[in-house]
């Protein structure tokens, strides 16, 4: 084959990260729109005008949560199975608010009353900012440690509770997260309108970029006092899939071993700190299509600098720490791992091409006199 064991294990956790680095870019925004809905339009029509900003684009992009998700399933089956049984009511929780996005973008502008709109605008906004919060409390909690553990026949027991989730370093993530994706859907909303509604956006997403920068700088200092994972038996990465024979020991500084062994993994949080107070400049001067770009490499920062301090860590157990899932044991076997990355080298180009096109068809300006002239036609 192509591409030995080992080197497809490394080339999926770096396929995985990019997945989940176009999802945060590209659905985070419509999620930081929504989330910015209630806040920047106040009356019906500038919500109409928020609104119709991703309308033509929210749907295409879930493409990028649904390939994330299929990614994870057929790469990290064992992952997927404790993600999705152990955080089961917080991806619950996420499902619930993600009806209210459809549902919202549809049926809106269906009845001609206020009360009636003003209720799907705040269902867009829990659809748009519990996931995005969720999301990152996830993260958070795969530095303390998930409480799971394998019998010998490889059966998974997880003994954790939602609100144990709900910790306070996880909240902080949580923060992290939402204002980071608020500041990626206000630099994109801030392109695409203009006038009244365009400041506002600029005035919040500039105030999440600078919190963002506050809470991620904290978010790193407290993570040094946390106890982190390191592997102290031999690892064969080229061994079939099989958690429980390495040894794992928890010690202080374990998560920031890899910028040590690895001095130019500190440009990873150096961009999650300097491109949001960029964006931040440039949103303040009207650069707004710059500003999307700083602000998605603000996106490409923090995950990354997640996933170094993490490698080679994927889920890591606070219950059984030799049980920790890692890129080298936690996989499909060699053969679908080569057939999905045929796959992905195939169809990820035209998903970007597509995408890339439909930006580039339906750009422009949303205003409050489109609306008004497209009456029936537009969302």
């Amino acid at each position: 084959m192509l591409f030995d064991y080992a080197t497809l294990k490394l080339i999926w956790w770096l396929l995985v990260g990019v997945l989940l680095i176009g999802f945060a870019i590209m659905d985070g925004h419509d999620m930081g729109v929504g989330s910015l809905l209630p806040f920047v339009g106040k009356n019906d029509d500038e919500r109409r005008v928020v609104i119709n900003s991703i309308g033509a684009h929210w749907e295409g992009n879930q493409v990028w949560f649904i390939t994330a998700g299929g990614a994870l399933f057929a790469a990290w089956p064992m992952v997927y199975a404790l993600a999705f049984s152990g955080f089961y009511w917080a991806m619950m929780a996420v499902l619930w608010a993600l009806f209210f996005r459809p549902v919202g973008f549809k049926y809106r502008n269906l009845v001609k009353d206020q009360r009636w709109r003003n209720a799907w605008d705040w269902g867009l906004f829990v659809g748009s900012f519990v996931p995005a919060v969720v999301f990152g409390v996830a993260f958070g909690n795969l530095f303390l440690g998930v409480p799971f553990s394998f019998d010998q026949m490889m059966r998974s027991t997880y003994t954790g509770s939602f609100f144990q989730l709900l910790n306070p370093f996880a909240l902080l993530c949580g923060l992290v997260s939402v204002t980071l994706l608020i500041m990626q859907g206000g630099a994109y909303l801030a392109h695409r309108t203009e006038g009244v509604i365009q400041d506002r956006t600029v005035k919040y997403a500039m105030i999440s970029a600078i919190v963002m920068v506050v809470l991620f700088v904290g978010a790193g200092v407290w993570i040094q006092s946390i106890d982190g994972y390191a592997i102290t038996s031999q690892i064969d990465p080229a061994a079939l899939a099989n958690p429980l024979t390495k040894e794992v020991v928890v010690q202080p500084g374990a998560w920031m071993a890899n910028y040590a062994k690895y001095p130019m993994a500190w440009a990873f949080p150096a961009l999650g700190i300097i491109m949001p107070l960029l964006t931040a400049v440039l949103l303040k001067a009207r650069k707004t299509l710059t500003a999307f770009v700083t602000s998605s490499l603000a996106i490409v920062g923090v995950i990354m600098t997640a996933g170094v301090s993490l490698f080679p860590f994927i889920m890591p157990s606070s219950t059984a720490p030799n049980a920790s899932l890692t890129i080298w044991d936690s996989v499909s076997s060699h053969l679908t791992l080569m057939v999905m990355l045929y796959v992905v080298v195939l169809l990820l180009p035209i998903v970007v091409f597509y995408t890339s096109w439909a930006y580039s068809v339906m750009r422009g300006k949303v205003t409050v006199a489109y609306i008004r002239e497209n009456d029936h036609t537009s969302y």
